[in-house]
Parts: C-alpha cells; structure tokens; sequence
C-alpha cells in the first residue's frame, strides 16, 4: 500500500489536475479541483459516505500526480485534453451520435465544400455537425447559387490547369461553375467567393451579406444593372435562407445550449451553439457514469469536450436545465425560466429525450437479439455463441450458369457488405453437391489465408447430401472443427448436424428456427436474383452476337443504353439509327424481324 497521508500532505492548496494510478501504473481516474488537497483528501476521508463505484476506484489507487493550473477554468481544459488523451477507465466519456452530417471546406488547390459523416481533419475544415441532412444540404445549395463553387474531384494543379487537362462540364454551362479547370475563373477570384461562403457555414451572415450588397451597389452606380440584379438575386437567397434558419431572437448575443437527461447507468445530452438566432451546430453525446456522477459532475466534464473554441472568449454563456452554483470563470450558466431562451432549452431536452428513446430500443432489440441466439446455441448444442453466422445456396437451371451465394448475419442482423457471389468455376452440369463443396472450400481458403476470422456457424441449404458436401469442403481447407456446421431442408425445416442421422426439430415457433428460416430465404433470394441477372446479360450477348456487322462498341453502347433484349428488341428504328447509324440499325431490325418470323 503506498503512503497516502503523506502524498496528500505534499499536494498544494491551488487549483489544477490530479491523477490517480494503479498498481500497474495506469492512469484510472482524471479529475480536477479548485483546491487540490482538500478534493484528493475527501477520497481517503473514512467518515465520506462514498458510492460503491467510488470505493472500488480508491481500493485501486496506488500512486497519485497532480498538474497545478493558475485557474479552475484552465483544470477543466486540462482535465478534457487528458482524459481524451489517455481514456482513464472510471473517467466519463463522451460517446457522439453520429447520425449527423458536417460540412468539409477541402484544403484543396480551388477548395471544394461537400458533406462529409466522418471528420478526418487532413482533407479540410469542417463545420457542424447539422440538426439534419435537409439542413445540410440548405446550406450547401445556397453557397453553391451564391458564390459557384466547383463540385468536381479534380485535381486543378498549376501545372494541370497549364497542360489543359480538364475540360469544362455542364456545372459550368448551366452557371453553376466559373470553369476553373479550364483557368476561367482565377483562383484569387474563387478565394474571395470561397472566403463568403465559410463565413455562412460559420453562422455569420452580416459579412456576406455586406459584400453582396456592396457588389450590388458598386455594379449599379457604373450602370451595369444586369450584374447589379445577378448579386440581388443572391442576396434575396441569402436573405430568404436566413429567415427561415432563425429559431430564436436574432438580437441575442452568440451561446451554447446544453440540456441533460440521466438515468442510474447512462445521461444523454445535446448541445447546441447558437449564432445571431440560427442553430449551426447540435451533437447529441451518450454518457455512462463510471462512478455514478451527479448531472451537474456530468454537464461540466461535457463542457469543454462540447465547446472547442474557447480560446480569447472572456464571457463563454451556456443555457442549460442543470444548475451549477460555481461555475468557473469564464463560464456564465443560467437555467432560463421563459422567452426564447427557454425555448432553446427546451429544442435541447427534446434532441436528448429522443437520443434516449433511441437508445432504450436499440438495447432492447439487442437484448432480444442475444436471446434468439441463445436459444439456437442451445437448440444445436453449440460450443460458443453464434455470433456471425453464414449461409450458402446454389442456383442453376438444368446446370447452366451456375452460381451460389453466401450470405452473413451478425448479431441475428443481415451485414450485407459481407454478402459474397460465387460463379461456379469447376463443375459441369447440375451436380449442387459439388458446386457447394466449390464454393465452401473457396470461402474458407481465402478468410485463413487473409487471416480473417471464421463464422461460429455455417449453415447450408439442404438436406444430408448438401451438408455432406460442404463438410468435404471444410475438411479440405482444415476448417472442420473450428466452425459449427448444420443444414436446413426445406420441406418439414428440419435441421441436419454432421454425424447425426436423425435430424433436429426445432419448434415452429422458436425465434432460433425463424432466424435460420431467414438466413436460408436471404441466401436464396442473393443467389436467385445473381443467377437471373447472369442469365440476362448471356442472353443479351448471346442475341447480339449473332448478327454478322455488329461489333463490341455497339453491342456495349445498345446494351448500356437499353439494358435489356426486350428494350433494344422494341426501339424505334429511327432512334436506332441515330445511336447507332442506318447500316447497322436495318442489320438489327433485319435480324429482328427475321427471328420473330422464325
């Protein structure tokens, strides 16, 4: 045990940081105080009526640092860089609903500004996130009316504007772009309009305003009145997006809305900054409590994760529905009893009560999830919880174009992105337990050759002969034993296990069935609509490829614009011959007439 009366003897009475660590020397614990030796010593007080969670984290304390600051605001910033830092283990951490889109301004050569759902700040700055993808893209349209920004991903370099490696699209014919790629905009020009445009994203409409209406005046007194209405029309833009964007009364200074609602294990909160009355920014974080904090613990460790730009600010004005008697300087929280900023308050409780809601059923389902996988763990006598789950089918008419699907559920969930198709590469003719033992044995080769992890449990559609075939494949890949394997026959949905004879029967009812009844239907589906879509395409070559005068290039330009042989079988000769010229439009209809004629 380290000597505790004698570390906190050496700490000061100022305000900072203090650390605690484990035996192992791993930072647990983050907190700050306005007088450290007083706060370090209220843990170690044997008369403190201490919460459960909080005598575990002192039983594990063995070493304790302390970080002295001039203020308790300059401990709260400090607390928030190290606890983002280092993740200490009973600290409170603040998980983002990322439901909500940014804006990106790219730090491009000529700078694009598109929606973005990840930040990742080596692309470019970003703004946000937006109350909702309606919002966001308000935003986005009125920048690009106004200011014609570029939308495409080139890469406008000196040297590829110089070697004229771009040529100027529709944006730029329909107005909505300068041409920059074809160096008909130059980038001081684009700079300045680029210079507006963050201004709105920022919530400050004065600036852009102010230069709309300077163009305006200025084209007016040369009398050039057709420029002087373009920059009218794009301040009524900007004019009409503004009012519609005002939630609050425009006279209130520049605040932040932070409203919480706690349960025993988690709080939920939103934030809002509010600039000149229009929200432009709202995040709504999920928080468990390590050591069952109070809401007013919770709201000031939210604080400065929440408010980034704080620096040079001397008065930083939060709302919020939780009163805190001392906040530190520069702080100013209020609780608002009426008018709009109660308004604000209350728009907050309602993004954190649905955050909430939300929350609560995704646990529910989750909890039911785990119950049905549960039950088919138990129902086929498994060794582990199956977790991730796939399932294979075959599909072919009379052996031609044969194909199979495997399909993946994680969580009792379709994950799609891990949806594979398989063209059936070394078996002739309609033999289904060999193309299953193809498919198999490719599947589990290539997942231990990546290193990838294995399935807990591979289900087959069909009986004893198609699961017999695919434990062949798993034995040739040596996976057998490391995944379970079972089938599922159609007709009385029984359930066949390796080295079993008689099948499983699991009742009609059970959720286990009707998640396995799922996952064959799924693979089904995959593998049927592959083998129309490849049936399709083999005939539409097939058809083409029998007339003698047209080539690929045609065939490829027929098949992209009418997708299918009863599309190009039904066009008008005289569409045809303006895709595709007269000759080879009269071969075609010829050939045509003469098959239906047949």
């Amino acid at each position: 045990m380290f000597d505790q009366k004698k570390l906190v003897a050496s700490i000061p009475h100022n305000p900072g940081v203090y650390k605690y660590y484990n035996e192992n020397n791993v930072l647990i614990y983050v907190g700050k105080a306005k007088d450290l030796r007083k706060r370090v010593a209220s843990y170690f007080n044997k008369g403190a009526s201490h919460n459960r969670k909080t005598r575990k984290l002192v039983s594990e304390i063995r070493d304790i640092k302390f970080v002295v600051t001039y203020t308790e605001f300059d401990a709260l910033l400090l607390e928030n860089s190290l606890i983002k830092a280092n993740q200490p283990k009973y600290n409170i951490l603040l998980k983002d609903d990322k439901s909500f889109p940014y804006i990106c301004v790219t730090h491009q050569r000529f700078p694009r500004i598109y929606s973005l759902r990840n930040i990742d700040n080596a692309k470019g700055d970003f703004y946000g996130p937006y109350i909702s993808v309606v919002k966001m893209r308000s935003v986005l349209d009125l920048v690009n009316k106004i200011y014609s920004l570029r939308t495409c991903k080139y890469n406008l370099s000196a040297q590829n504007i110089k070697n004229g490696k771009y040529k100027i699209c529709l944006e730029y014919h329909i107005g909505n772009c300068k041409g920059p790629c074809e160096n008909l905009q130059k980038e001081e020009d684009y700079e300045i309009n680029l210079k507006q445009a963050v201004n709105i994203l920022k919530g400050n409409i004065a600036a852009p305003r102010k230069f709309l209406e300077d163009k305006m005046k200025a084209h007016a007194s040369g009398l050039e009145f057709e420029k002087a209405e373009e920059y009218k029309v794009k301040l009524d833009q900007l004019t009409t997006f503004y009012n519609k964007s005002i939630v609050v009364n425009p006279k209130l200074n520049s605040l932040y809305v932070i409203a919480l609602i706690s349960t025993d294990k988690k709080a939920y909160l939103n934030f809002m900054k509010v600039t000149n009355g229009s929200i432009t920014q709202s995040k709504s974080v999920e928080v468990k409590k390590p050591l069952e904090e109070t809401d007013a613990e919770i709201l000031m460790s939210a604080v400065p994760q929440l408010i980034s730009e704080v620096e040079g600010l001397t008065t930083i004005q939060i709302l919020s529905n939780i009163l805190i008697k001392e906040a530190p300087e520069p702080l100013q929280i209020e609780v608002p009893k009426i008018g709009d900023k109660k308004k604000l308050v209350n728009m907050c409780l309602k993004n954190a009560l649905y955050l909430k809601r939300n929350s609560e059923q995704k646990s529910v389902t989750t909890n039911k999830n785990e119950k049905t996988l549960e039950l088919l763990q138990e129902a086929l006598n498994l060794t582990t919880l199956p977790i991730h789950i796939e399932c294979f089918d075959n599909s072919n008419i009379q052996g031609t174009h044969p194909v199979a699907s495997m399909v993946c559920f994680k969580n009792g969930k379709p994950a799609k992105k891990e949806y594979r198709k398989y063209n059936i590469k070394t078996v002739e003719g309609p033999d289904d337990f060999a193309s299953m033992q193809e498919v198999v044995t490719r599947r589990y080769e290539r997942l231990q050759k990546e290193h990838k992890p294995l399935p807990n449990l591979v289900l087959i559609d069909g009986g004893k002969g198609q699961l017999s075939a695919a434990v062949d494949g798993l034995k040739a890949t040596g996976a057998y034993g490391k995944i379970a394997i079972a089938g599922i026959a159609k007709r009385l949905e029984e359930i066949y296990l390796p080295g079993d004879s008689l099948p499983v029967h699991i009742s009609k009812k059970s959720p286990a069935l009707k998640l396995l009844q799922q996952l064959r239907d799924e693979a089904h589906r995959f593998a049927i609509s592959f083998h129309r879509l490849k049936r399709s395409k083999d005939q539409v070559v097939s058809f083409l490829d029998s007339i003698d005068g047209i080539g690929e290039k045609t065939k490829n330009l027929l098949l992209t614009t009418y997708k299918s042989p009863t599309k190009i079988k039904a066009a008008p000769i005289k569409e045809l011959r303006i895709l595709i010229g007269v000759h080879r439009a009269k071969l075609l209809k010829e050939y045509i007439k003469k098959a239906s004629t047949d």
